[in-house]
């Protein structure tokens, strides 16, 4: 392997953990062609920052970076759809609306499409929400307060029902672990099913964002129906006797195609001017049909 900086060297070093834990130093070292001792200065390095643990012979993740690791995998899988997804539900915003977006990693897509958002008021349980929009000078963030989810970056529990009892909003954006035959919403923890719940019961509008993969799929703990709630929003590979079936329970049916979507960033790269602000804006506007 070609040589790299320390810091490159180190990133590599975790995913390599995270691929196979317990990876031999000796091994690592023959891998990216530098010394035994350069790898230890390397996992010395880590385990400062607390991303591993040494142990005799290597090192291992720690939990911090494996519940990291788990976040990001999540996050990518279906990403294409996912932002094509993202995109359609921008469409719904407007400004001077207040939003809920909870915690699933496609509404972490629609939040990182709300950056240039004007006088927007975003409340939600996602520490990765939160992180996203924190610096949108046109956005206030609301961080609920709760429990921190186990294995993800999210907040819930008595304390966050609480929370979310205080406030209205315009529309409550919301994601799925998965989508019944019968139009049954899932998701994987019941306490996390109570919030959704509620976040619905505090929103004038609720939209449901969940790609093709999630539909025909249960899980735990189910927390209401698409029937209860306004815009469903997919991508085009969904079954269409499955969309069919839901738009009979009078949810409307909005699908997204990530091939448009990812043309459609292209030319928005392309046409940059003004940095990021400009770049978001043109790729929503070459969405139109």
């Amino acid at each position: 392997m070609k040589h790299l900086p320390s810091a490159a060297r180190q990133a590599r070093i975790r995913e390599r953990f995270a691929e196979q834990p317990g990876v031999s130093i000796s091994r690592l070292a023959r891998e990216f062609g530098v010394s035994g001792m350069t790898i230890r200065r390397d996992l010395a390095a880590l385990e400062a920052k607390s991303h591993i643990q040494r142990t005799h012979g290597g090192a291992v993740l720690t939990e911090r970076m494996i519940l990291e690791f788990d976040y990001r995998e999540r996050r990518e899988r279906n990403r294409r759809a996912k932002q094509a997804i993202a995109v359609e539900a921008r469409k719904l915003v407007r400004p001077g609306m207040r939003l809920i977006l909870d915690t699933g990693t496609t509404t972490l897509e629609l939040a990182c499409l709300l950056r240039d958002g004007e006088n927007l008021t975003i409340i939600t349980p996602s520490l990765a929400v939160a992180s996203e929009l924190q610096h949108a000078a046109g956005v206030e963030v609301i961080l609920l307060g709760g429990v921190i989810h186990r294995g993800s970056p999210d907040l819930t529990g008595p304390v966050t029902e609480h929370c979310l009892e205080l406030f209205s909003a315009d529309i409550a954006f919301q994601g799925a672990e998965g989508i019944g035959a019968d139009g049954s919403i899932y998701n994987i923890d019941l306490r996390l099913a109570r919030v959704d719940k509620l976040m619905r019961k505090v929103a004038r509008a609720s939209c449901v964002l969940a790609d093709h993969t999630k539909i025909g799929t249960t899980a735990l703990a189910r927390s209401g129906s698409l029937a209860d709630v306004d815009y469903f929003i997919t991508d085009r590979a969904a079954p269409a006797d499955a969309l069919k079936r839901f738009a009979r329970m009078g949810v409307k049916i909005i699908t997204a195609s990530a091939e448009r979507s990812a043309q459609s960033e292209v030319r928005g790269q392309r046409s940059e001017v003004g940095g990021r602000k400009s770049r978001i804006s043109t790729t929503l506007l070459t969405q139109n049909p």
